[in-house]
């Protein structure tokens, strides 16, 4: 394994924890109706929990309301009860076919506890890169001790490493700073 190799893998480490930092505050309700807001619900479907993603259809006709339309009519309890359980602070409704989440406007402290909730989540996501970046460096690091690649190639490795890092980082920082923004947002 060289370290062009290893830096590439921590690159693509990082793409996900990006992504996966990118989902989270997706999943972060802002005063807008979305569908990502409800990715993380789970609706227990002929005793199997299921994502209600694979369940049900999404439409937002206005901007602090979705309609969800399960596949299959049967579901349409057990949509509405996993949605009001869940912590959006919605109260759901429904018309036989369709549920109905019209959802309240935030208050001011709600707000900062939304974006008290994205820092959490970037923080998480910065150390996922950390830990990618230490990880690499231990690995180009047992290669210069073997012997296996020179210390120059090794400090280049790590200068590139770096540079990767914090593309990452900052990708992390302009999601939290957009996330911000859009919660504050009246």
């Amino acid at each position: 394994m060289t370290t062009a190799d290893i830096v590439s893998d921590a690159d693509h480490k990082m793409d996900h924890a990006v992504e996966f930092a990118r989902e989270e505050f997706a999943a972060i309700r802002t005063g807008r109706a979305h569908p990502a807001m409800f990715s993380k619900i789970v609706v227990e479907y002929y005793g199997a929990p299921t994502p209600l993603q694979q369940l049900a259809s999404f439409q937002v006709p206005e901007a602090r309301t979705i309609l969800i339309t399960p596949y299959d009519q049967g579901s349409l309890a057990a949509t509405e009860r996993a949605i009001r359980d869940s912590d959006l602070g919605v109260n759901p409704s429904n018309d036989g076919h369709t549920i109905r989440c019209v959802l309240p406007v935030l208050t001011e402290e709600r707000r900062k506890e939304y974006t008290k909730v994205a820092k959490a989540k970037a923080e998480e996501g910065r150390v996922a890169i950390r830990n990618t970046r230490r990880h690499a460096l231990d690995t180009i690091h047992k290669l210069v001790k073997d012997h296996d690649v020179s210390e120059d190639d090794a400090s280049r490795a790590e200068k590139h490493l770096d540079q990767v890092t914090k593309k990452h980082t900052d990708s992390v920082d302009e999601l939290l700073k957009h996330k911000e923004a859009e919660l504050l947002e009246l």
